[in-house]
């Protein structure tokens, strides 16, 4: 009686063990998911700065552009690096963005992203009031990159992609044009 006791405690928290283990590997999996979701906002906000997009003149870079998620200067930020916009829907409205979101109905997934040039204030960028890349593609290739004594400011894109139940992941790179 005492064996069969222990035989069934002992089965009962291998049951248990077995289900914990399978929702945190599908925990990794939907994280991942989101993940590879926010690439289409990284995607979405490269092409608005290149080809036929809004952003593509220098000129209309130098002032915010809130119709394309665009700061022409550095957008204040928590202690982690993310912009206060995109934390908060309240300030999200309050700052005037106005691009739609990627919304994706079938996985239950919307991407926002927002462009901030690293600057301390809108206006020509300069070395003395940007940060700056060391290196422009004037007179490379498509794969190669030469240095040049052009000294392009640095953009920052930032996404969140909020999926079912609510979860949130950030993703954020760098870039210069």
């Amino acid at each position: 009686m005492f064996a069969l006791i222990i035989l069934m405690i002992s089965g009962i928290a291998l049951v248990r063990s077995f289900d914990s283990s399978l929702v945190l590997a599908g925990n990794m999996a939907f994280k991942r998911d989101l993940v590879n979701q926010g690439e289409r906002g990284m995607s979405a906000a490269i092409l608005s700065m290149k080809g036929a997009g809004a952003l593509v003149s220098e000129t209309t870079r130098q002032s915010d552009l809130p119709s394309s998620n665009y700061s022409a200067s550095l957008l204040a930020t928590d202690a982690h690096g993310i912009p206060v916009i995109l934390l908060k829907d309240s300030a999200w409205t309050t700052a005037g963005m106005s691009a739609s979101d990627i919304t994706d109905a079938v996985s239950q997934v919307t991407i926002r992203y927002v462009i901030d040039r690293l600057c301390s204030a809108p206006g020509a960028a300069s070395p003395a009031s940007c940060i700056v890349s060391s290196y422009g593609d004037k007179g490379g290739t498509a794969d190669v990159k030469r240095a040049t004594g052009v000294t392009p400011p640095v953009y920052r894109i930032s996404v969140r992609v909020t999926g079912p139940r609510s979860t949130q992941t950030y993703l954020q790179t760098t870039f210069s044009l």
